[in-house]
């Protein structure tokens, strides 16, 4: 043994310290999860990366409420976890640029469940609330029915206040992107009502109607987005 290991002992014992929390004392699957991602902005870190891979900089941009001291530790635990890595372990963290790894990847479909599930319970957009091209692709792609879509091929370009996406279906599959999109079949802009079509509350006919949801395209095609992009039908657990 040289001089040197216990200093070298000591920094990995404060490396690891700084990454790990207490545990559940369960061996459980569910439990090991919540230890890994259910810290406060995992999960939204999760959802954003899960779109495309991002600088630290870029995630702080759609959380703007997370702190950047914490929205590193954060991603240093997920690091820890093996949920993310950086595309080249040799960038300065400033620069870095963060991704899902194999197995952060695979927790795509619970991502989707929880984000279907969560959706019930919104209520009106709080004024401080905001909605990203992140957040609003997730949804698109949680509440997707991809068996209804067998046969179509439809593109979409969705307003959600100033935010815009575009979806395109083929056959089956989905695709949605950031911003518009040039020769979109139908444009969007869904108002205040686009949960209310998703859970069958408001009909396309009673939406256009309203006034409160406008589009370009032919009627049929909002008919047809709230066929193939739907929320559970369950009862709303709390109040609005």
């Amino acid at each position: 043994m040289n001089g040197s290991e216990p200093t070298q002992l000591e920094t990995v014992v404060s490396e690891l310290q700084s990454v790990t929390r207490g545990t559940y004392g369960q061996y459980c699957g569910l439990s090991r999860a919540a230890e890994m991602i259910g810290e406060r902005w995992g999960l939204l870190i999760l959802r954003d990366l899960l779109v495309s891979p991002k600088t630290a900089a870029e995630l702080h941009g759609g959380l703007p409420r997370i702190s950047a001291r914490l929205l590193a530790m954060r991603l240093k635990e997920l690091e820890y976890s093996g949920v993310v890595r950086r595309q080249d372990d040799t960038q300065d963290p400033d620069e870095a640029v963060f991704e899902l790894t194999e197995y952060g990847q695979a927790v795509e479909d619970v991502l989707l469940a929880l984000g279907r599930w969560g959706a019930i319970a919104l209520a009106a957009p709080r004024p401080e609330d905001i909605i990203t091209e992140d957040s609003l692709t997730v949804a698109l792609r949680a509440t997707f029915l991809a068996d209804a879509a067998r046969a179509d091929k439809i593109s979409y370009e969705l307003h959600v206040g100033e935010t815009v996406v575009h979806a395109v279906i083929d056959n089956g599959s989905l695709e949605v992107s950031p911003g518009p999109l040039a020769g979109a079949d139908a444009v969007i802009d869904s108002g205040p009502l686009l949960k209310s079509m998703l859970t069958g509350e408001v009909t396309a006919a009673e939406a256009l109607n309203s006034g409160q949801v406008t589009m370009t395209g032919e009627p049929e095609l909002l008919t047809r987005f709230v066929e193939l992009f739907q929320l559970p039908k369950l009862p709303t657990p709390v109040a609005a």
